[in-house]
């Protein structure tokens, strides 16, 4: 089995490479893994090229444009990466036979029903972020169908490695506990951590057992950014990543505006989609607690 992974140095390619399977469905696994120096995304004529090269088994696509905030000026920006690709990569694929799993997010919701959101709810994103993510979702299963094109869509993906909140609050902790400083973390957003240990697993399990459709992964429980941030502390000093943390103080989203307007609860419902790939949902702590482990000092 052929695999054409996109993305493969952003935090989530990085263990998709290093959680590679040597088998998949019974048979070996050969995975194609392409960065932005290999396959620009931005590039919608490059993604089909790239198909029309390789003829793959699947295509995974882990690559995507991730600032968020940022995306509120680059709309355009988004929306080729985001958009414009995945529909590029799946109209590929459909003329090579090919199978597509879209990595995608909470943030195609909107945040505001109050309890977690189903896979067949119709998406409304708040930002130019969510937008273009919606749009990929739309375009990747319009093009191949849902038996043979999976949207996973997870949240809060953080990592041992990459730009994230995880690696981002052990910075901080460590240089505000030095100058005996309050952390100051949103409180009123509600969502759960992913791995990107777990995300990558669902990853290989969707390849592996041919799902299709829309299917939703995240960790067990639920958290407030402010409930990651103690967590990150407490477990980072257990670690030894860090001599101590720094006091966590909540705080509202009107106390730290930011460009884009994120969903304040995005919780997804993933126990159907657990079910299906045949996986056990692990705590978002015990994640933690095993990202951690991997980080470097």
């Amino acid at each position: 089995m052929k695999v054409l992974l996109t993305g493969a140095g952003g935090q989530l390619g990085q263990q998709l490479v290093a959680s590679v399977p040597e088998r998949l469905a019974g048979e070996p696994l050969q995975l194609l893994a392409t960065g932005r120096s290999e396959l620009d995304l931005a590039d919608a004529e490059a993604c089909r090229a790239a198909v029309a090269t390789h003829r793959p088994d699947w295509i995974l696509n882990a690559g995507a444009y991730t600032a968020v905030d940022r995306a509120e000026q680059e709309p355009d920006l988004a929306q080729r990466v985001n958009g414009a690709a995945p529909r590029a990569l799946a109209e590929a694929a459909a003329a090579c036979g090919a199978r597509m799993l879209q990595v995608s997010t909470d943030f195609v919701f909107n945040g505001r029903q109050g309890h977690p959101y189903q896979p067949d709810q119709p998406v409304a994103p708040l930002g130019v972020y969510g937008a273009s993510k919606a749009s990929g979702e739309a375009g990747v299963l319009e093009a191949l169908g849902p038996e043979r094109a999976c949207v996973l869509r997870t949240s809060w993906v953080y990592g041992p490695v990459g730009r994230n909140f995880c690696l981002t609050m052990l910075r901080l902790h460590r240089s505000k506990a030095e100058a005996g400083e309050p952390l100051g973390v949103v409180a009123d957003h509600v969502g759960c951590p992913t791995s990107t240990l777990s995300l990558a697993e669902a990853c290989w399990a969707v390849i592996g057992r041919g799902v299709g459709g829309i299917q939703q992964i995240s960790d067990a429980g639920a958290a407030s950014w402010y409930d990651f941030a103690v967590a990150i502390g407490e477990l980072g000093v257990a670690a030894g990543l860090l001599e101590r943390s720094a006091r966590v103080r909540p705080i509202s989203t009107a106390e730290y505006p930011t460009p884009a307007e994120r969903p304040a609860y995005s919780l997804l419902a993933s126990a159907a989609s657990y079910r299906r790939l045949q996986l056990e949902p692990v705590h978002w702590r015990e994640r933690l607690r095993q990202v951690l482990a991997q980080v470097q000092p």
